[in-house]
């Protein structure tokens, strides 16, 4: 027979809070929130009693049951929702994850910014009110061969604020086939229609011609709009107009030219062993008014969008009321600074930027890390272990096509999926991706501090079983 549980034992809340246990507990909460802690774990207590659940019956224990509650839940409340993740999916800018991971002097440029007091918006010389893009105003310009540059929040707050203050009220004419959607469902028209920029669309889906262009400007036409379609490639029976022709048109015509390039290159990957990815250079050099760009994806930079161009342009796009919504704070400034520095030094480029380094580090260095894993998995019972042949992604819609040769740890076991969740629940979460019955980390993306992390996450988990 099922003795009747004695829901007289269950402590008080107060009980709880001056039990002497709860000492390191308070050390970490105090107030309303360890009340309701409290509240929540005698709530927990009294239903697990009636469901018939096993639990010590005297007062002490019970106490020392809510207790543990608490301090649970407090650990789980207290754990950052944001935290460092194990990339095993062999994309290297991988949106859902962060994209580009800092470099290191990028990382110790933000500690040295965010613990204390910062020049963010002072002259120093004068000691007057500065601007915070003076901060990297010139790097930008040494680097694009731009006149003068701002930074916001993100690449489409970028074109946004250019379409704003050049093409308010105004037609923005845009090429049919560059009407692009980008992660998140985010669409090129909805941008223009926030803007306040009235959409024009020319041409066709795989052809536009200067002429199209020519016969769309009116006196009504703000800007000219060309869209790099850098998550796709239209290929075959195509034509797009040359960034110098629509230059032309538009100093004929008075209307301002906005080249949105998606991702920021400031290097040609072509002296990595990469395709040829537009430079940011090479649409300022055409003489375009405008050109936006992020600063997250090959750039290798914090999330942030970059404006670079004419200074007439740029100057007017500072003065937009816009501009100070969508601006960045002094931790984007400084991590961006950092990044930008990288690219003066052309020779060590490669080793301290993170993205170039996954993007071009050989197929037999990874072989070596990749062995030096299924080494160190195949103790572990309950899994069969092989390294194999993958392909990594550049991602966030650079070089699309490209098809990065690679190689990842494959593991064969059952119950793959549950594997995988149980990985993701690990701290720090071990992401990769299951394919042809195996879970698969692909090693171009994994750190090599990385691999004692995966081993004794799997370890952990079979060692459970």
């Amino acid at each position: 027979m099922m003795t009747r549980p004695d829901f007289s034992l269950i402590p008080k809340v107060d009980g709880v809070l001056d039990d002497p246990a709860m000492a390191p507990v308070r050390a970490l909460c105090e107030g309303p929130l360890l009340t309701d802690l409290v509240r929540g774990a005698i709530d927990a207590l009294r239903t697990a009693m009636k469901e018939g659940e096993s639990v010590a019956g005297s007062r002490e224990a019970l106490t020392a049951w809510v207790i543990q509650n608490v301090r649970e839940n407090l650990n789980q409340q207290l754990a950052p929702h944001l935290k460092r993740v194990v990339n095993g999916t062999g994309i290297i800018l991988h949106t859902n994850l962060g994209r580009a991971p800092l470099a290191e002097e990028a990382i110790a440029q933000i500690v040295q910014v965010a613990g204390r007091y910062s020049n963010v918006e002072i002259d120093l010389e004068s000691g007057l009110r500065g601007s915070r893009t003076s901060l990297v105003e010139d790097l930008l310009c040494q680097l694009t061969g731009a006149e003068a540059a701002a930074v916001v929040n993100n690449n489409a707050a970028a074109v946004l604020l250019a379409l704003n203050t050049l093409a308010l009220g105004k037609e923005a004419i845009v090429s049919r086939g560059e009407l692009v959607e980008i992660g998140g469902s985010f669409r090129i028209p909805d941008i223009m229609s926030r803007s306040g920029a009235v959409m024009v669309e020319v041409g066709t889906t795989n052809r536009t011609h200067l002429k199209d262009f020519e016969t769309a400007v009116t006196d009504e036409t703000g800007a000219m709009l060309v869209v790099h379609t850098s998550n796709y490639k239209v290929m075959g029976f195509t034509a797009a107009v040359a960034l110098e022709d629509l230059v032309a048109l538009g100093q004929e015509k008075g209307v301002a030219t906005i080249h949105d390039l998606g991702g920021g290159v400031l290097v040609d990957l072509r002296e990595y062993g990469l395709p040829y990815e537009p430079l940011v250079s090479d649409s300022v050099n055409a003489g375009i008014d405008v050109v936006t760009f992020s600063g997250d994806k090959v750039l290798g930079g914090p999330q942030s969008g970059i404006l670079v161009g004419k200074k007439d342009a740029i100057e007017q796009i500072r003065k937009n009321p816009l501009m100070r919504a969508l601006r960045c704070d002094k931790l984007t400034y400084a991590a961006l600074e950092a990044t930008l520095k990288l690219y003066l030094n052309p020779g060590r480029l490669r080793k301290a930027h993170p993205t170039l380094r996954m993007l071009t580090e050989s197929v037999s260095v990874l072989k070596r890390r990749g062995r030096l894993l299924v080494k160190k998995l195949e103790t572990v019972k309950g899994i069969q272990v092989a390294l194999v042949d993958s392909k990594a992604q550049t991602g966030s819609g650079a070089l699309p096509l490209e098809e990065i040769p690679s190689v990842a740890v494959a593991i064969a076991c059952d119950g793959l999926d549950g594997l995988a969740a149980q990985l993701r629940r690990n701290d720090p979460p071990i992401v990769g991706y299951v394919r042809d019955d195996r879970f698969l980390l692909d090693v171009r993306t994994l750190w090599p501090d990385d691999l004692k992390v995966v081993v004794d996450a799997i370890q952990k988990i079979y060692f459970q079983k």
